[in-house]
């Protein structure tokens, strides 16, 4: 019986460390390339805007995704970008998260050729190197929130792309504490996905921006 308490410890102080090590990768990774206030973030020919659904169950605006909006829409106004690259899951007909952002982009006063989609984003690793691979960035501006900014230009630095981030405004309460227990998680498989060099689920024929 002692031996395997003794066994289940081991497994789990590793899983800890696993965990506090991928977060402390990420977060070292990262530090400086995060910005927050839009008139001290260098410019970038592109931002890519990582998608989510829009809302959440029960039918309310999903805050992560209008915080993003918002960051996209304010970088793009100030002259800091040019084009958006909006990147997110678009795996069934009924289910299209890169349209629906376009669609608000554009209610918000975005000109229609400056968006360009990609639909098959389904996890973060997916958008930022088919950003590279089929796209054709070598640099760009990450736009979500803090905590995902930091994980998607930790694989772009791992792919050998110039990416800073620019911030969404966080959600608090509940459901923003859900998210970054799941981040936290979502590291670690990040880690492992560099490590064993997974890639997209789907690439494809080049698209040029512009």
């Amino acid at each position: 019986m002692k031996k395997w308490l003794k066994r289940i410890a081991i497994l789990i102080g590793i899983f800890i460390l696993g965990i506090l090590s991928c977060n402390i990768y990420v977060e070292v990774i990262s530090g400086e390339k995060m910005f927050e206030d839009v008139t001290k973030i260098p410019s970038n020919r592109v931002g890519l805007l990582l998608g989510t659904s829009k809302y959440v169950k029960g039918g309310n605006i999903n805050l992560f995704y209008k915080y993003r909006i918002d960051a996209a829409v304010e970088l793009y106004k100030s002259g800091k970008i040019k084009y958006i690259l909006v990147s997110g899951d678009n795996g069934s007909e009924y289910y299209d998260e890169p349209t629906t952002f376009k669609e608000d982009l554009v209610a918000a006063g975005i000109p229609e050729n400056r968006i360009f989609l990609d639909y098959a984003g389904f996890r973060t690793l997916d958008s930022v190197i088919r950003s590279k691979e089929i796209f054709q960035l070598e640099s760009f501006t990450v736009i979500s929130q803090k905590f995902h900014n930091e994980r998607a230009i930790t694989i772009a630095h791992a792919k050998g792309i110039k990416a800073i981030g620019f911030n969404a405004k966080d959600v608090g309460g509940r459901s923003g504490m859900k998210v970054k227990v799941r981040e936290m998680l979502a590291r670690v498989a990040m880690c492992m996905d560099l490590v064993f060099g997974k890639q997209p689920k789907f690439l494809g024929e080049k698209i040029t921006i512009e």
